[in-house]
């Protein structure tokens, strides 16, 4: 999720539990805390481009960190400011605590994948329920959260957390109805999809994205969900086969190695790039929908010495036609 919707839940939560004459304090401390865990962000290598992906979601989202975590914030926030604010170190802790707790779990609610159980297994939770910027979950928190402060009245912060749970509930909801939907048109073109998920897309829960896999391929398209269903039927893409792709790839040089971590990151949806063909792609991700233009990719050579890795790259499919496109689908009233 991005970092302010981590932040003010995360003091949402912790106001939630404070004293009134804690209020700045405790907003404050779970604030920050809220947005901690992403410093993960900053374990990046020159020579190892895939290395954040492997601990971006990692140990500072797993469940089981999250008092270690929220101990060191706690001492930072607590020297600098715990005593200024009259705060016992187990109250800094305490807030930061509640702070911290939320930021994984509010990751698992998108699509990106957050391990969750780190250390005991490397599985990346992602229970596609809400986009990873999406304002109708954010702003009313944002709102309360102020009003919080305005009118010092825990109740509204306590308003703001159920909030927190209610739209996430209602993004179930539209996500089970997406999965009906794209089952429903798998059994019509007589497809028996090994696997299928509905993935939100852009900053709502109305258009989502719904991608299957069969025995050769992968299929993809927009379903909107409202008071009715309709479907914007998409392309499919033939699934990563490494021998026909890139037969001159050495599976056990780097190059290999990182194939093998980007289908870790990418639950194995991976496709060799309709328009180069060098890369790989993730098929889970794209501005529009039903379209298999995809948002990152990791780019091979068969120059490549074998200690060489791939090349992460990002695509950003921001044109006219791609909003475009994405707009006609979000606003088909």
């Amino acid at each position: 999720m991005d970092p302010l919707t981590q932040g003010v839940l995360g003091a949402s939560l912790s106001l939630s539990a404070s004293k009134k004459q804690h209020l700045l304090a405790a907003g404050f401390f779970g604030l920050v805390a809220g947005m901690a865990p992403d410093l993960d962000v900053l374990i990046r290598s020159e020579s190892d481009p895939l290395l954040f992906l492997e601990f971006h979601r990692q140990f500072t989202h797993s469940l089981f960190f999250i008092p270690v975590g929220s101990f060191l914030c706690a001492l930072v926030l607590h020297r600098l400011f715990g005593k200024k604010l009259r705060l016992s170190f187990l109250q800094s802790w305490l807030y930061s605590a509640l702070g911290y707790s939320t930021h994984a779990l509010l990751d698992a609610c998108t699509s990106y994948g957050t391990q969750l159980l780190w250390p005991l297994t490397n599985e990346r939770y992602a229970w596609n329920l809400v986009s990873v910027i999406d304002p109708a979950f954010t702003l009313p928190i944002l709102i309360l959260l102020v009003f919080t402060m305005l009118k010092r009245n825990a109740w509204l912060a306590r308003i703001a957390v159920v909030w927190a749970l209610t739209y996430p509930t209602l993004g179930m909801i539209q996500r089970d109805r997406a999965e009906a939907a794209g089952w429903q048109l798998a059994k019509e073109r007589q497809h028996t999809p090994i696997r299928l998920e509905a993935k939100p897309t852009f900053a709502n829960i109305l258009v989502w994205k719904v991608i299957y896999e069969t025995e050769d391929n992968y299929h993809v398209d927009a379903i909107r969900v409202s008071g009715s269903i309709k479907t914007y039927p998409g392309e499919s893409i033939a699934k990563l086969n490494l021998n026909r792709d890139f037969p001159w790839l050495d599976l056990n040089a780097q190059q290999g190695k990182d194939i093998e971590r980007f289908r870790q990151f990418s639950n194995g949806f991976l496709a060799k790039s309709p328009s180069d063909e060098l890369h790989i792609i993730d098929v889970r991700y794209s501005m529009v929908p039903n379209q298999f233009n995809a948002l990152w990719s990791i780019k091979l050579s068969p120059l490549a010495s074998t200690n060489d890795h791939a090349e992460y790259v990002t695509h950003r499919d921001n044109s006219p036609e791609s909003r475009q496109l994405f707009s006609d689908m979000l606003f088909d009233f």
